[in-house]
């Protein structure tokens, strides 16, 4: 599709200033243009940006469309400028969030099950980073609240949706480990950990040094959906990139 030349830098304009995903809704009421022209003109767009080979990319990322460096720059990139990226969390985070992505909605006892440790600090954390938010109660565990990842957590780790996070056959544990965990998730009373202050002191800080890479499977073995994001249960984004 050949995009009139005044549409182009219109959307490419509102892109470039923006800090995060912008909806295809948005652009035309802004732009005073149908959807459809704005949705055909974004994809036209985008595939010139793959065809021409440009040191970015155009994605369509948590609902929205944003800007991106291209992956094959990543590293020249780096060099130049730390961005926001998961070495910035620790690992108690990581898994705290490993757990929650994976398992959501889920509570912080469940939480806890799966970790084996107090993890009231890591996600007070993560939901100030906009990466976590409450998403509902739990009747059956004298309405404990419930957390579940936010638009910002799939901005951050370039997801439109959580049913693209990897599958968790690629991280599978050992027939020990999954029993292990199975018998913790089984246990969402607490009862089996340490409440203590001591405990929740000794949990790590989300804002610590580098840390191992991301590995989800290591701490869940089952995936529950949260409605799709901008339903009624949807609540306001976390903030933009740091």
């Amino acid at each position: 599709m050949d995009v009139p030349v005044a549409l182009r830098g219109a959307i490419e304009a509102l892109l470039f200033v923006s800090d995060e995903p912008v909806t295809v809704q948005r652009v035309a009421k802004i732009l005073e243009e149908t959807e459809a022209d704005v949705a055909r003109a974004l994809d036209s767009i985008a595939e010139e940006y793959r065809a021409g080979e440009r040191g970015f990319q155009l994605r369509e990322i948590a609902g929205g469309w944003r800007l991106y460096t291209h992956p094959a720059y990543h590293e020249r990139v780096e060099s130049y400028v730390l961005s926001w990226d998961t070495r910035r969390l620790s690992q108690a985070a990581l898994e705290a969030l490993a757990v929650i992505a994976y398992h959501q909605p889920v509570s912080r006892s469940g939480v806890n099950a799966v970790r084996g440790v107090n993890s009231e600090g890591v996600i007070s954390s993560l939901v100030e980073k906009g990466l976590v938010r409450e998403v509902g109660r739990d009747r059956n565990q004298g309405n404990a609240v419930l957390f579940g990842t936010t638009k910002t957590f799939l901005e951050k780790f370039g997801l439109r949706d959580i049913n693209e996070l990897p599958p968790l056959e690629e991280f599978s544990p050992d027939p020990q480990t999954e029993r292990a965990i199975r018998e913790r998730l089984g246990a969402l009373d607490g009862s089996c950990l340490d409440d203590s202050p001591d405990a929740s002191a000794a949990d790590e800080s989300v804002d610590s040094g580098e840390v191992p890479e991301f590995d989800p499977g290591a701490w869940v073995t089952d995936k529950v959906d949260l409605p799709p994001q901008g339903s009624s249960e949807d609540v306001p984004d976390g903030p933009g990139e740091a």
